[in-house]
């Protein structure tokens, strides 16, 4: 069921010891740096590296491809491998990673397009949240016309929480999966647009990549842009990135759910953009405000995460000296066992990418570098 919460209550999410030191739930971060500080200074274990190989000879990795950890803006840890890759679905084979590599960002692309609608609307391109859906789509007058899908606001959309008929529990490979079947029709809109309706708004979160093709389809009419275009001008270039691709549907339509590649190092960018409260060397990329809601639990997940617009928030519990140890998050997640988490209390940036798709078994790879390596690794 959705669940309302209150900006007090996202601080309760935080720990009390969050709360005991009335630290700020976003710090103030500086613009990310590429030089990594001096050991001593990174907040970091002074044997890290050595701690890394430990947890690798002990942990699982499966085809683990990279690990990039910002703190404090700048690099404290980074590693590449190589393993078996692939893009959209076709394979790349053996992939030797680096620097300079982009990789699937699968449905982390998602998070992104949430802060795509955040500046749009700064901008008064876009719609408030709060409006109904069908009206931004006139175009399907006998949709519109349907009083199941009156109530129907953007927000729904953001939340996931359409209350529509939607299943990606099937592998993407199958034509009966909701997304794969979504990229076959000849409007994908419609086609995510006329789901049966099997719960009220608002009541229900089901993952749906449809919904998130909705929002994009949202930026492009306000902004007259194709998507990759306004990403390219709103929030790529700003932030001194100048090579994305982003794979478009057989209707030439940007993926919005999935489709973003992107290096680690560029993805982190975006992560310390996130960190300092959309702030990105004096100007405003993203409105704090839209970060403030985007992270405002909105809907309950299966496992026990909360969802706020397309970015899953919670708390995350790892092994530390004193014990069992917690620390709020937000974070964007992606098939195969990609990952962009900002730990914001402790002015951190987590990037992971890996190579497990449609495996979910091995998805836990990135979870078990942020709890058993990144977390337990900082100075207390």
């Amino acid at each position: 069921m959705i669940r309302t919460t209150s900006r007090r209550d996202i601080f309760k999410l935080a720990g009390a010891a969050l709360i005991a030191s009335q630290m700020p739930l976003f710090a103030q971060a500086a613009s990310w740096a590429t030089k990594p500080p001096a050991a001593s200074a990174s907040g970091f274990a002074p044997d890290l590296e050595a701690r890394f190989e430990a947890f690798r000879a002990t942990t699982p990795l499966q085809n683990l491809h990279s690990v990039v950890v910002l703190h404090d803006g700048h690099i404290a840890f980074e590693r590449y491998f190589s393993g078996l890759d692939e893009t959209r679905g076709e394979s790349a084979g053996q992939v030797v990673f680096g620097p300079d590599t982009q990789h699937d960002l699968r449905s982390v692309t998602k998070s992104l397009v949430s802060l795509l609608y955040g500046i749009a609307l700064a901008d008064k391109r876009v719609p408030p949240v709060d409006t109904p859906l069908l009206s931004q789509f006139p175009e399907y007058p006998d949709l519109a016309r349907d009083p199941q899908r009156a109530d129907l606001t953007i927000a729904n959309a953001l939340t996931m929480t359409l209350g529509m008929q939607w299943n990606e529990q099937l592998s993407y490979r199958d034509p009966a999966n909701s997304e794969s079947a979504m990229d076959a029709a000849q409007d994908r809109f419609r086609y995510v647009l006329e789901r049966p309706i099997v719960a009220a708004p608002g009541e229900v979160w089901i993952y749906s990549g449809g919904a998130v093709a909705l929002i994009g389809r949202l930026i492009e009419k306000g902004t007259g842009q194709a998507l990759e275009d306004y990403a390219r001008s709103a929030l790529f270039e700003p932030l001194g990135i100048d090579k994305f691709s982003w794979a478009k549907g057989t209707d030439g339509e940007a993926i919005a759910a999935s489709g973003l590649r992107l290096t680690p190092r560029e993805l982190a960018r975006i992560g310390q953009l996130v960190l300092a409260r959309g702030q990105w060397e004096g100007r405003t990329i993203v409105p704090a405000t839209w970060l403030d809601a985007s992270f405002t639990p909105a809907a309950t997940v299966r496992d026990g995460q909360s969802y706020g617009y397309l970015w899953r928030v919670g708390e995350i519990a790892y092994p530390s000296k004193g014990g069992i140890r917690g620390e709020h998050y937000v974070m964007g997640v992606g098939n195969g066992g990609q990952l962009l988490a900002i730990v914001p209390a402790r002015a951190l940036v987590v990037v992971v990418t890996a190579g497990n798709y449609n495996a979910p078994k091995d998805w836990q790879v990135p979870d078990e570098v942020l709890r058993h390596f990144v977390l337990p690794s900082l100075k207390t």
